[in-house]
């Protein structure tokens, strides 16, 4: 009998849907944060403040998505910190989405791959954020790396910084397509491309699509039907951002059974006491409000 292949991460990610909801809660230690939560601005004080994430997030949330600048800033000694986070959230039965937003081209790509998605690299993630401003194919080494291993990848589209919007929606002379509206055709395409996806839920490759923008200014139309697989979408801006959550279908559209609803400072704002409840009270609004 062969063996069962792995899941994709898109199983994963359906399942933890299924069972946990679309929240995601980011662990994000800004040295003003570490500050409320009474822990030093050191690569110690971000490895205790991920764990107590981690720690909240267990049984109340499904994902978790640090972001990786606030650990490099502190050198070797926050990687260490990150791979402790990183870990502990995996052996708890939570996604980690690496928000490293790497982005090269040939063998450096592929470097960048091997570190967040390899299974057995000290940074091992379920998926990690790339940005595909050197073009999307640059990062096909780490497309298929995460395929081959049941990892995701969310790919930059259409960002929520004001500085983004003029790149963002430019206009692809090949295809009269934005960049951003490409962005999400090549991974709408690339997932189609899949072994057996017309029976896939989920494809594996992601894009991010800020909560607070209008996507129609980005040349994405939300109501376009979706062939195959339903494209993940890490959905950053709510909370502190502004974004609602009783708005998730008005902005996303089709694209809404697959959108990540991330949040950050408006969770770890409640601070170490009060950082469980918010997270399980925001869970439930989550579900009951996102349409």
């Amino acid at each position: 009998m062969s063996q069962a292949e792995p899941l994709t991460f898109g199983d994963k990610l359906g399942a933890v849907f299924d069972r946990s909801g679309h929240l995601c809660v980011g662990i994000d230690p800004h040295a003003w944060m570490l500050d409320r939560w009474g822990l030093d601005d050191s690569a110690d004080g971000a490895r205790e403040f991920g764990l107590r994430v981690v720690e909240a997030a267990w049984n109340r949330a499904g994902i978790v998505k640090p972001q990786v600048s606030f650990f490099e800033r502190f050198g070797s000694a926050g990687y260490q910190a990150l791979e402790r986070v990183i870990a502990e959230a995996r052996a708890a039965g939570i996604l980690v989405i690496a928000d490293a937003k790497r982005g090269d081209i040939g063998s450096t790509q592929q470097a960048y791959g091997e570190a967040w998605l390899r299974p057995g690299s000290p940074l091992e993630s379920d998926a990690v954020t790339l940005s595909p401003y050197l073009g999307l194919g640059s990062l096909q080494s780490s497309l298929e790396l995460a395929e081959a291993a049941g990892k995701g990848v969310f790919v930059l589209a259409a960002t929520s910084n004001p500085e983004a919007a003029g790149l963002q929606t430019a206009r692809v002379v090949e295809s009269e397509r934005t960049v951003a509206a490409s962005m999400l055709a090549g991974v709408s395409a690339w997932n189609n491309a899949q072994k057996d996806s017309a029976e896939r839920r989920f494809g594996s490759i992601g894009v991010v699509l800020g909560a607070t923008l209008d996507l129609s200014d980005f040349g994405i139309g939300i109501d376009e039907e979706q062939h195959g697989p339903s494209v993940p979408v890490l959905a950053p801006g709510f909370g502190h951002q502004g974004a609602e959550v009783s708005e998730t279908r008005r902005v996303y559209g089709a694209l809404t059974p697959g959108v990540i609803v991330s949040e950050s400072r408006g969770l770890l704002g409640a601070g170490p006491d009060g950082i469980a409840d918010a997270i399980a009270r925001r869970a439930e609004e989550v579900e009951a409000k996102r349409g």
